[in-house]
């Protein structure tokens, strides 16, 4: 790793953290694999590399989100440190997301650990919500930042000085009660996030397109695209029926001021 400079793995750390904390304070999509792929490019002088990088990751997760705190595969982070090591490497853009995509997974478990250690943030917020120390929760809130941030900027740190063999040796001598631990966590929470979201959804109401939804994914197994093309279909049939309702009940309410020569009945209206 000689061919990478001091200042490029400084920048690269702090767009790591910054990706990790983003959708939190800002939402400004770094942590999208595109978007973090060609600024990391932009650091390494290999705009080209970091843009093929981002894009390829990105496609892998097209139509998933962290919903009610769920944890997925970080590769705006895998991005980052593939698209370095693919240009201090030279061996091109395969060994580039060779690199990434397990980066990716790996961050899944030190994500929910992060998440993990804002329960402690979370308590410090209810001691002051006791006292009344009401400005001081603000605080505890980006302070609950840190956590994040450390895990997004210790690997990349790790595997841009000490190169890939960080990432495959974490995986192999890792302790199964903690993967195992982590992983069984992390499988929870997206069950976890999906009742929440269901709770406060009008699920009763539209009950019918929740089993449509789950049909073409279970059993037809239609990619997620698909899914959302047959989603907008029904919202666009929906808002076309409320429509044809609220221009029936304008005329129906015109129609009670009116009688049957079109007069107006009331002067006053």
């Amino acid at each position: 790793m000689n061919d990478i400079s001091v200042l490029q793995i400084f920048l690269l750390i702090v767009l790591a953290m910054l990706g990790g904390i983003d959708p939190y304070i800002s939402g400004l999509q770094l942590s999208k694999p595109a978007i973090a792929g060609f600024l990391a490019g932009v650091i390494m002088g290999d705009i080209k590399t970091g843009l093929l990088v981002g894009a390829t990751l990105q496609l892998m997760v097209l139509g998933v989100g962290t919903f009610g705190g769920s944890s997925i595969p970080d590769f705006g982070t895998g991005a980052i440190i593939g698209t370095a090591l693919g240009v201090v490497s030279g061996k091109g853009i395969e060994f580039a997301i060779g690199i990434s995509v397990p980066v990716g997974l790996l961050l899944v478990q030190l994500d929910i650990l992060a998440r993990f250690c804002g329960v402690y943030f979370l308590h410090r917020v209810d001691k002051h919500i006791e006292e009344e120390n009401f400005h001081k929760i603000s605080f505890e809130a980006w302070l609950s930042l840190i956590p994040i941030a450390l895990s997004r900027a210790i690997p990349v740190g790790l595997c841009l000085i000490f190169g890939n063999e960080v990432v495959n040796t974490v995986l192999n001598y890792a302790p199964d009660w903690l993967m195992g631990g982590l992983k069984l966590a992390g499988a929870v929470l997206p069950v976890v996030g999906i009742a929440i979201l269901l709770h406060y959804l009008p699920i009763k109401k539209f009950f019918g397109f929740l089993i449509i939804g789950y049909v073409l994914a279970a059993y037809f197994k239609i990619p997620m695209m698909g899914i959302s093309f047959v989603g907008l279909a029904a919202a666009l049939i929906h808002y076309k029926k409320l429509q044809d309702g609220h221009l029936l009940e304008s005329k129906l309410v015109a129609n009670n001021y009116t009688d049957i020569n079109g007069e107006v009945e009331d002067d006053e209206v």
